[in-house]
């Protein structure tokens, strides 16, 4: 029964995330500082490339976002305040690609909040989850863990990003906006698998546990539905001027493990415009690689949030 009511909770959670509060045209946040955690979906190029076709475009939503309040972002190792890094977990290492190098969501608010703090006129984002989601699903596909075990471990997940949330509200964050893993059964990687079913539930079980960890936060944080978006495209992907929901246009296979679904795929943050399948218009594609968007996708998206947050500060 649980398991079964689990969904509709979150969801019920989700839309007051989604709308309590509330502003108007008079009283909008205008933030004077975007601060940014997460894993590769809000990584804007920590190590590198971006998870998208580095085109020289704004071509990560984050940067959409931040552009539609006149902000400037730029990575925390080129001293800005984007700490999202790619294929970081939660609270866990090593990463969804194996590497114990790359910091985890915990340890980039440890290290903003070494150096400061946030103040109300902030907005703060984060972005996680998908690369748990990664993690945990190569464990089952390996038999490394059970289906259970995968599905305990993304529960508890998403139960620590919302520690992080509490942490950055005790710490005097405002204004709070969430986005977790979009629906991965709607992936590239999972047509490919043919494992829509188990990834769907993946990425459920992470976002639910989230959602009822913060059920109390409703005044300050934000929840962004990143899987009620996506699906929304992937069903009808001509309504956003997109022709392809499911093919991959990037060409750069990464010898490596990648972006952690195996070693010699893909990788978008290897993508430029020269790596490109040929023949191939990019600006009609959903996916770069199997897991990450293409720019004009990114920025739907970052326009979408946008919209989100001025409905509700």
């Amino acid at each position: 029964m649980r398991t079964t009511l689990l969904p509709a909770l979150a969801a019920s959670i989700a839309l007051l995330l989604a709308s309590c509060g509330g502003g108007s045209v008079d009283s909008q946040l205008d933030p004077t500082r975007i601060i940014v955690f997460g894993d590769g979906f809000a990584d804007i190029g920590q190590a590198g490339g971006r998870y998208t076709i580095n085109d020289g475009t704004v071509n990560n939503w984050t940067l959409t976002l931040a552009g539609e309040y006149g902000n400037a972002l730029a990575t925390s190792a080129s001293g800005g305040l984007s700490y999202a890094t790619g294929n970081a977990r939660v609270n866990t290492l090593p990463d969804a690609a194996g590497s114990s190098g790359h910091p985890t969501v915990k340890q980039q608010v440890d290290t903003f909040l070494a150096s400061g703090a946030p103040t109300d006129t902030d907005l703060v984002v984060l972005a996680a989850g998908t690369g748990d989601v990664i993690a945990e699903a190569q464990a089952y596909f390996s038999g490394s863990e059970t289906q259970a075990q995968m599905l305990a471990n993304l529960a508890q997940a998403g139960v620590d990003l919302g520690t992080q949330v509490r942490r950055l509200l005790a710490a005097g964050a405002e204004h709070i906006v969430v986005v977790g893993p979009y629906d991965l059964g709607k992936s590239a990687w999972a047509v490919q698998l043919d494992q829509a079913s188990l990834l769907e539930s993946a990425s459920t079980q992470f976002n639910s546990q989230f959602l009822v960890s913060v059920a109390d936060l409703g005044e300050n944080v934000l929840y962004v539905d990143a899987a009620y978006y996506f699906n929304l495209v992937v069903a009808s992907p001509t309504t956003y001027s997109l022709d392809n929901a499911t093919g991959v246009v990037c060409t750069s296979v990464d010898s490596g493990a990648g972006i952690g679904t195996g070693i010699s795929q893909v990788n978008s943050s290897l993508c430029t415009s020269d790596t490109l399948a040929s023949g191939i218009d990019p600006s009609v594609y959903l996916f770069a690689d199997r897991i990450y968007f293409t720019p004009v996708a990114q920025r739907l998206f970052g326009e979408y949030a946008y919209g989100r947050i001025r409905d509700r500060w």
